[in-house]
């Protein structure tokens, strides 16, 4: 079935004109499987597929957190970029954003500090005080991707930041919640943008999570503020939900001397959190299961 066919209830309309997006719930997992890669273009992973995403997850997420206990007052971000190198080489992972994209990103993690919101390359700056810092690490193992990263406060900071940093876990932790059979993408938005707005946050819509495991990037986007992708979830469906929250406008101004660094418009804070998920035929699996 595709968008040109009958309707598998029998009405003889369009499926997108009659039940769309609901699936024939009768439909084999081959059938399904066919449907989303060519109306959406998502991969619904196999059995093996996602055990190769589940120990790339699980690697993912081991050197997410030694970098995170790493990360410490005087610490210079070039030093997380070693330490990355070593843990990437001791597990046997390549590490996925290096030589990505155009022009080519020149680090293996990403570091961003207080203004940046996304994209932040290591570079010599000392971390100290009243700093917070989102670590983002993607490792392929034999081809299969782990996407997460998380933030990391160099106490003290203030009890504003600290707030901010709180409500976009917080808000992140709302979005897997309502990935389950019988809920669409949409719902994942709706859920971080009502929280965070309440909260006073702005919530970045110029960056969105996305489908991964067979690619560093797949189908289909995730927007984390209100939208109208009504792509029902589907058991095999993996993708990252990484909420990025800001503490006062949501536009970003890239770096035009590098082409990747991303900072708030007015430089006031950003926080970011993220996760990569399974949807199962109960509910959901986190791949990359950092506490």
């Amino acid at each position: 079935m595709n968008w040109g066919t009958g309707c598998w209830c029998g009405s003889g309309k369009k499926w997108n004109r009659c039940h769309f997006p609901v699936i024939d719930p009768n439909a084999d997992l081959e059938t399904v499987s066919q449907i989303y890669r060519k109306t959406w273009r998502i991969i619904v992973k196999s059995g093996r597929q996602l055990e190769g995403m589940r120990k790339a997850g699980s690697i993912a997420s081991s050197i997410l957190g030694t970098l995170c206990e790493e990360a410490r007052e005087g610490v210079s971000l070039l030093e997380l970029e070693a330490i990355s190198k070593d843990l990437h080489k001791k597990f046997g992972v390549i590490a996925a954003p290096l030589g990505y994209g155009s022009p080519p990103f020149p680090a293996s993690i990403c570091t961003s500090v207080n203004e940046v919101i996304c994209h932040g390359i290591p570079d010599s700056y000392v971390l100290k005080k009243g700093d917070v810092l989102n670590i983002d690490v993607t490792v392929i193992w034999k081809g299969h991707y782990g996407d997460t990263s998380r933030m990391v406060c160099i106490e003290p900071v203030s009890h504003k930041v600290r707030s901010l940093v709180d409500a976009c876990k917080k808000s992140m932790e709302l979005g897997i919640d309502v990935v389950r059979p019988g809920n669409k993408v949409s719902d994942i938005g709706q859920a971080i943008s009502s929280f965070a707005e309440a909260q006073g946050y702005s919530v970045v819509d110029e960056f969105v999570g996305h489908g991964t495991g067979l690619h560093f990037h797949e189908a289909p986007n995730i927007f984390h503020s209100f939208n109208d992708v009504d792509i029902p979830f589907y058991p095999g469906m993996t993708f990252t939900i990484e909420p990025m929250l800001n503490l006062g406008k949501k536009e970003g101004v890239t770096d035009l001397n590098n082409g990747w660094v991303v900072r708030t418009v007015d430089g006031l804070p950003s926080a970011q959190w993220e996760k990569t998920i399974l949807v199962t035929e109960t509910g959901h699996e986190i791949l990359t299961p950092y506490n």
